[in-house]
């Protein structure tokens, strides 16, 4: 399995991103190869289908319930969890996502 974090220099939200992804696979017990990815122009986005920074992704889907197939955006990425804007994803989406590729 493998988690990616795909992000563009300078993004604050980066690290966490990371950070939350690597807390996660240590909880649950996951063994995954996790990659920061960059991201450093539009025409990189468009041919990664990136959907902004930073993204999360476990092998290639993005984590996000229902983004899958969204034009590609070179900028910074917000989530709406519960009503409030959050910079990075929550580790619950990781967690469905992580699982549903484990077979869990």
């Amino acid at each position: 399995m493998k988690v990616e974090v795909l992000y563009f220099e300078g993004c604050p939200n980066h690290a966490p991103a990371l950070e939350m992804v690597r807390r996660v696979l240590e909880r649950e017990r996951i063994e995954a190869e996790v990659r920061s990815v960059e991201v450093p122009d539009e025409k990189t986005a468009g041919s990664l289908r990136f959907l902004g920074s930073p993204s999360v992704r476990v092998d290639g889907a993005d984590i996000e319930p229902g983004r899958e197939g969204e034009s590609p955006f070179y900028g910074c990425r917000t989530y709406t969890v519960e009503g409030k804007t959050v910079g990075v994803p929550p580790e619950t989406w990781l967690v469905e996502a992580l699982r549903g590729r484990n077979g869990s």
